[in-house]
């Protein structure tokens, strides 16, 4: 199984979101922080903001802001919204995959592996990953 640079990122951003979500970020300040590559920071959030996972306001008092809270926002929808697809083969989906012969058991296997996957990941929220002090308050969220 492969783990992007893209959804790592992705999820360590929001991380740094959440671990202070009472004030906005720069993606200047979250690359620096995590030490991510700023260009390519800079095009992921901009999947994640499309995803609504994360909101943006221009201007000096701007930056970035979690969408939703982070008690909201599990591993799999962070993977699904940079990379689509949790498992693919050779680049397709798993629906439909068929093999014929001794195979034929093998395109299961395949599904079983991603739907186990996208249990764990829709089980962990940003939330759970966070560590014990630097949990969110609830009402944080709407304050911004």
């Amino acid at each position: 199984m492969h783990i992007s640079a893209k959804a790592d990122y992705a999820t360590r951003a929001l991380l740094e979101l959440a671990s202070d979500p009472g004030r906005p970020l720069s993606c200047e300040a979250i690359a620096s922080s995590q030490e991510i590559p700023f260009r390519f920071l800079k095009s992921v959030v901009g999947e994640l903001r499309r995803a609504g996972l994360v909101r943006s306001q221009r201007g000096c008092e701007g930056g970035y802001w979690l969408g939703r809270p982070a008690d909201e926002i599990a591993l799999l929808d962070v993977v699904r919204a940079v990379d689509g697809e949790l498992i693919t083969l050779r680049g397709q989906p798993l629906t439909g995959l068929d093999y014929p012969g001794p195979a034929v058991g093998l395109p299961g296997v395949w599904r079983r592996v991603e739907s186990d996957a996208a249990a764990v990941l829709g089980a962990l929220t940003l939330s759970a990953l966070l560590p014990a002090g630097a949990r969110e308050q609830p009402s944080a969220i709407g304050a911004a």
